[in-house]
């Protein structure tokens, strides 16, 4: 195995902040791309947000800050100096990546524009996550409106469809409106990197959260289009599939999906219901669909009478089944173990490590890797600029002068 990962050639200039930029950009990082952090003097402002340990009265960054800035440097600037905006034209000069997620406008009034960036560095790969987009792709109506997770999720279609079916409308738990964007960053900047090293010819990827969510909701659009009426929230069930869906039980709930004929026969025998294995009138999905309320009252007359455990037993192997794990459940569960999802780290102010969510991409030559906890605002500055050339009296001439921070770990 390549210990270092697939990326290790790999450097990104990473000016984002919150969750869609920075959890692109720690994926880079976990498979061996250089990732350095630019912030302010004040840092990115998710450093701030909990939660924190009791024992934590150090209070660098949260659990929120932590999870998502893994293996990446910091380099802290105050780009409203010339100083500090020289300091980033010479990072960005030699970089093969600058990703950033201001709102449109921001980078060209602070001398960043894509175009400027291209002519000193043409194979440079510039992504830029905003809201609604980047006029280059086509000016959106809302181009102006800040977003976050909740306005993408709203905008992009998926509450529409979440929720108690036939009450209101819910928004997702996770924050797909921040994580699926990321997602489609990492692969649009990954193929444009190709490219770039390919031809030497760098571009501009413009992901836009809302369009993401859109895509992520790609079977709104094609019901719209063929039935003519706008799906809504559709609780527990599957609109188009039977049966299919989350179950009650003694303990909490399991998850079902048999939307095949041979996985449906299945569970028919497994609930005690040969009779509706058998049965023409269940014999196929768009059957169940029609019947959909019969078939789900088996089921569930079923599953109430019995535990998690005792469901696993029964179904577990059989046909496509799940119980709903917690956060608990996911930290004890083995399976979250042998794959190594669950990872400790070391973390400032802290005795003990904390936990995180691990590398869902396995790769068998050039695995990715946790290498580095994340960073103290600035802790890498000194190492940064001198690796840019900077001597000792330089860099602590830009520090005496506040141009640059330093917090040593």
């Amino acid at each position: 195995m390549i210990a270092s990962g697939s990326l290790s050639d790999v450097r990104v200039i990473d000016l984002t902040q919150m969750l869609a930029g920075p959890i692109c950009t720690q994926i880079l990082a976990d498979h061996g791309a250089t990732v350095i952090k630019v912030e302010s003097l004040q840092g990115d402002d998710i450093r701030r947000a909990g939660p924190f340990k009791p024992e934590d009265e150090l209070h660098a960054f949260g659990g929120y800050f932590a999870s998502v800035n893994r293996n990446k440097k910091s380099l802290s600037i105050d780009l409203k100096t010339e100083a500090g905006r020289e300091i980033l034209r010479r990072l960005i000069s030699t970089s093969d990546v600058v990703i950033e997620n201001f709102r449109a406008g921001v980078m060209e009034r602070l001398g960043f524009s894509y175009e400027s960036l291209r002519a000193e560095n043409p194979a440079l790969v510039y992504g830029a996550i905003r809201g609604f987009g980047d006029p280059r792709s086509g000016e959106s109506p809302y181009a102006s409106w800040p977003a976050y997770d909740v306005i993408a999720q709203a905008m992009g279609g998926v509450i529409s469809i979440t929720g108690p079916q036939g009450g209101p409308p819910y928004k997702v738990g996770p924050g797909v409106g921040d994580i699926v964007p990321a997602l489609m960053m990492g692969i649009g900047l990954l193929s444009a990197l190709h490219h770039a090293r390919a031809t030497g010819q760098g571009q501009f990827v413009d992901v836009a959260m809302t369009d993401s969510i859109l895509a992520l909701c790609e079977r709104i659009v094609y019901q719209h289009s063929f039935t003519g009426q706008a799906p809504g929230p559709e609780g527990n069930r599957h609109p188009l599939l039977c049966p299919y869906g989350l179950f009650p039980v003694a303990d909490g709930w399991v998850a079902i999906g048999c939307p095949t004929d041979a996985f449906w026969k299945i569970l028919a025998r497994a609930i005690g219901r040969p009779d509706m294995a058998d049965n023409e009138a269940y014999a196929s999905n768009a059957a169940r669909l029609e019947h959909a309320d019969t078939i789900i009252g088996a089921i569930e007359a079923f599953t109430k009478s019995r535990t998690k455990a005792e469901m696993a037993e029964i179904l577990g192997g059989a046909i496509p089944f799940g119980p709903i794990f917690t956060a608990s459940d996911i930290a004890e569960d083995r399976h979250f173990q042998i794959r190594n999802m669950i990872v400790e780290l070391d973390h400032p102010g802290c005795m003990e490590p904390v936990r995180f969510a691990g590398i869902p991409i396995k790769m068998s030559l050039t695995p990715g890797s946790i290498r580095n906890r994340a960073p103290l605002l600035g802790e890498h500055t000194n190492e940064t600029l001198a690796g840019l050339g900077y001597n000792q009296d330089a860099i602590q001439q830009l520090i005496r002068e506040k141009v640059v921070a330093e917090r040593l770990p």
